[in-house]
């Protein structure tokens, strides 16, 4: 059962989000409705970092020593928000024991694929150069950085790179074409998303590249040989069937995926984790996925 706070948060954002979403005209417009950053859970460090060179933050709980390192992308269409703007996640992560950079990948129209996927990829190969084993990294992101983290995944496996040992998804954008049934049948329940605007949206970052293509929309490409994959999506969302179609196509491609659908929430609803009790759960859930793989002992992983 969704929480009341679920139920009262989506007139807020379809008021402050989805009705200036549908009357912006240009990426200006598109980042002033992201604008607005919700406070980071107490306790968390955030410390400025050069990863890959490409810039970020550490999330961390001072003087902790935490298993599991996670590279978390951000979301926002890959024209808007920033680490700064995710860190209800990424310090939600943190308090969970969980030791998170978040670059700052550069963003379109400025920056057009393949730059946000370049900054991405290089971060992941500075973690491990800078010595964190693959079987105790993981990467994760919502949205658009959803989408991103699994590209991340399927370039690291064309060039041999090592694959993290868990991938966390919150309401990824994995279909550039916007092709989901749901982005039609979730129109008018979607309280943040306008399924009619998905695939004008990606223009922006495509410039002109084709939306098939699987490091643009990881759905299309080849799914195999992928880490365990847990994917967080609301039932309402327009990008709902971006999860679905995910999920089936791992599984058909023998991986291990793990799908998550809930009732009433938004999209990417854990970055309202201190005042939605879901998010927090998603949270929770998430990081439990995480750590689990630090079970596991080096010298005995695969």
């Amino acid at each position: 059962m969704a929480s009341l706070a679920a139920h009262l948060i989506n007139p807020v954002l379809r008021f402050q989000v989805k009705r200036k979403l549908s009357k912006a005209s240009d990426v200006a417009s598109i980042r002033r409705a992201f604008e607005g950053q919700m406070p980071a859970p107490r306790g968390v460090r955030f410390t400025p970092a050069v990863i890959g060179e490409v810039a970020g933050e550490w999330a961390e709980q001072p003087d902790a020593a935490p298993p599991m390192t996670l590279l978390y992308l951000h979301g926002g269409g890959f024209v808007a928000c920033s680490p700064k703007t995710h860190r209800p996640i990424t310090g939600g992560f943190a308090k969970r024991g969980i030791k998170v950079f978040a670059p700052d990948y550069r963003l379109a129209p400025e920056h057009s694929y393949p730059a946000a996927l370049e900054d991405a990829l290089a971060a992941h190969r500075g973690l491990l150069e800078q010595g964190v084993a693959p079987e105790r990294l993981a990467i994760a992101g919502d949205s658009a950085g959803g989408g991103l983290a699994l590209a991340v995944l399927l370039k690291a496996k064309s060039e041999g790179l090592p694959l993290p040992a868990r991938v966390v998804l919150f309401s990824p954008w994995t279909d550039l074409e916007g092709t989901g049934a749901s982005a039609i049948e979730n129109a008018e329940r979607d309280p943040m998303i306008l399924g009619h605007r998905i695939a004008e949206g990606a223009k922006l970052y495509l410039a002109g590249a084709d939306p098939k293509d699987p490091l643009a929309s990881p759905l299309y490409g080849d799914l195999s040989g992928l880490p365990p994959i847990l994917t967080h999506v609301g039932a309402d969302e327009v990008l709902r069937d971006d999860s679905v179609r995910l999920d089936d196509k791992i599984r058909a491609a023998g991986g291990t995926s793990l799908l998550r659908i809930w009732p009433v929430v938004a999209h990417a609803w854990p970055i309202l984790q201190l005042i939605l009790p879901e998010g927090r759960h998603a949270l929770d859930e998430s990081a439990a996925f995480i750590r689990a793989a630090a079970m596991t002992p080096l010298d005995q992983a695969a």
